[in-house]
């Protein structure tokens, strides 16, 4: 139990923790997410697509270090730890739990997909219900088994990816340096070719009318999530089953305040140095493609995981004390409200950038997406404390939930 509290306080804490971090968790989702509400998918990895903005380098290399994997990371280990919780309430109901859960996995696909076809290409609720069903098939490991898969296969994967990258990586410097073969060179204007196709096909979809844009997405690639989830579940699963021996192994209410300090400490530190190496070799040389795609996807997915549980660790170190406050009742409560959140941010961001809403899409200066950010965020904390003094769910927790668990 936590130390500073006694035991029901202990319980009630560890519920309201984990909102804590959940809406830390998607606030900071949106400061990645923005960047795709405004342009081409193919931006969020770098500032110099679909165009080179210098001025807003520096957004986006805060972005990177701070936000970048880090908060997709976190909100995924709180995914795969809300699925202990909610075996625990469907048991407490009298409903098998397993049977519960695919119902709500499957409700959550179908949500993934209808944001995807009707708003958003960066839908991650369709990601999260498939892992969600393959996590599932271990929910009843001990949390040192779940450790043990989970960590090894997410590092050797990762592993693996990058250094299958690294020649290609390696390549685009020589291109960029001029002492490359024909070949390559060649090969490297193919990608650059590909690169522009893909911010050509996004751009029509960001600036068409909402149905010709659901017409465009579902005639050029219906199975869009069903490819994310294949591309990021060796990546999506791992995380879901850590978040699960978090939750079991007493991290969110039985850790001492000393542990979660040293991890809070050293996983910041120790992922936060190569990560502004990182951010700082990439600027250095002009933000290259292939280098962008390598660190994001796989190169820096160790330093992500590290930095992410050392912010873990820091929100539940602080949560005692900032419960209290004001801003930290309304970031649990938005966190209780994720759901909502999500999908709310989604209408607000497309109603903003897209050509059916005001659009302001690529067209605008990048540079002014952090201005945004804090538009949504404002936006995510200022409601869900009204709602749930009245309502005591969110709206879209209150139908999820019923629909998985039924009348009861």
């Amino acid at each position: 139990m936590d130390e500073d509290l006694p035991p029901t306080r202990a319980a009630t804490a560890r519920i309201d923790a984990i909102d804590f971090l959940r809406g830390v968790a998607v606030l900071g989702i949106l400061a990645i997410n923005v960047t795709g509400f405004w342009g081409p998918s193919l931006a969020t990895f770098s500032p110099a697509i679909p165009r080179a903005e210098p001025a807003s380098y520096g957004w986006f290399a805060f972005a990177f270090v701070v936000f970048e994997g880090k908060m997709r990371a976190l909100f995924s280990m709180l995914f795969g730890a809300s699925m202990v919780l909610f075996a625990q309430a469907a048991e407490r109901k009298g409903v098998d739990p397993d049977v519960a859960q695919i119902r709500r996995l499957l409700w959550l696909a179908l949500f993934g997909y209808l944001h995807f076809a009707l708003l958003w290409w960066g839908d991650i609720l369709f990601l999260y219900a498939v892992c969600g069903l393959a996590a599932l098939l271990l929910r009843r490991l001990e949390p040192r088994q779940l450790v043990l898969i989970a960590l090894p296969f997410y590092v050797l994967v990762h592993v693996i990816e990058a250094l299958t990258a690294l020649p290609g990586a390696l390549t685009e410097q020589a291109v960029l340096a001029g002492t490359a073969s024909q070949p390559d060179v060649a090969g490297h204007a193919a990608m650059v070719g590909r690169i522009a196709a893909s911010v050509a096909k996004d751009t029509a979809v960001l600036n068409a009318g909402f149905l010709q844009a659901i017409w465009l997405k579902l005639t050029d690639n219906p199975l869009q999530p069903l490819s994310t989830t294949l591309s990021t579940f060796t990546e999506t699963v791992p995380l879901m089953l850590l978040g699960m021996a978090m939750v079991r192994g007493g991290f969110f209410t039985g850790w001492p305040r000393r542990r979660l300090a040293m991890l809070a400490g050293s996983g910041i530190v120790i992922g936060g140095v190569p990560t502004v190496i990182a951010v700082r070799w990439l600027e250095g040389h002009g933000w290259p493609p292939q280098a962008m795609f390598l660190a994001i996807e796989d190169g820096m997915a160790l330093p992500h995981l590290l930095m992410a549980l050392g912010y873990a660790a820091l929100l539940v170190l602080i949560f005692p004390t900032v419960r209290q406050w004001q801003i930290g009742k309304a970031l649990a409560a938005a966190g209780r409200c994720a759901f909502s959140n999500y999908l709310g941010t989604t209408v607000l961001m497309t109603a903003i950038f897209s050509g059916y809403g005001l659009g302001l899409g690529p067209e605008m200066p990048r540079a002014w997406l952090p201005a945004f950010v804090l538009l949504g965020w404002v936006a995510m904390l200022a409601w869900p404390q009204w709602w749930l003094r009245r309502f005591g769910q969110g709206p879209l927790e209150r139908a999820w939930r019923r629909l998985a668990l039924g009348a009861r």
